[in-house]
């Protein structure tokens, strides 16, 4: 089956937690995680759950169990720490996770995110993949990213890898 078949079949409406890693804001302060959600509701999909945990590697890799445990829960989306510094840990806390990853993901995160603002975009360490059957996508905290990351790769294929994960 081509791709255009799949993305007949994609589902419409899924279920996605986000989740904001950062240690200095708020829910009254996160702007990225709104972003997030407001793209997901605009294209009728549900967010089911949101938080935001301290970025390091325990928050992160508690609330990412809890979440792979939730039924109700398709997609996880989690943004920050996904940079070069010392307390950039989103990528090392998640990996271990994956059962597959989704190389393509970081890899066109990054070419796109090249032609807004050039060469930096190699220092962020963007990544995708599977874990028990839910998807789970890290990007990083500007609202640039976020963007860019919603509006060109997440919300044209979130119904397709949701509808792929469950086979």
């Amino acid at each position: 089956m081509g791709h255009k078949n799949h993305m007949k079949h994609a589902k419409e409406n899924v279920e996605c937690a986000v989740v904001t890693v950062s240690d200095s804001r708020t829910k009254e302060t996160d702007v990225s995680g709104p972003i997030i959600m407001d793209a997901l509701r605009e294209a009728n999909h549900q967010v089911v759950y949101y938080k935001i945990v301290p970025d390091t590697l325990i928050g992160i890799e508690r609330e990412l169990r809890d979440l792979i445990e939730r039924e109700d829960v398709k997609v996880i989306i989690i943004n920050g720490g996904t940079g070069v510094t010392r307390k950039d840990l989103t990528p090392e806390a998640v990996e271990p996770f994956l059962e597959k990853k989704l190389v393509g993901f970081g890899e066109l995160f990054r070419m796109l995110s090249y032609q807004e603002i050039g060469p930096a975009a190699m220092m962020s360490r963007a990544l995708g993949g599977v874990s028990a059957g839910k998807v789970i996508l890290c990007l990083p905290g500007s609202t640039g990213a976020i963007r860019l990351a919603m509006e060109k790769i997440i919300i044209p294929q979130i119904g397709h890898m949701a509808l792929e994960v469950e086979k």
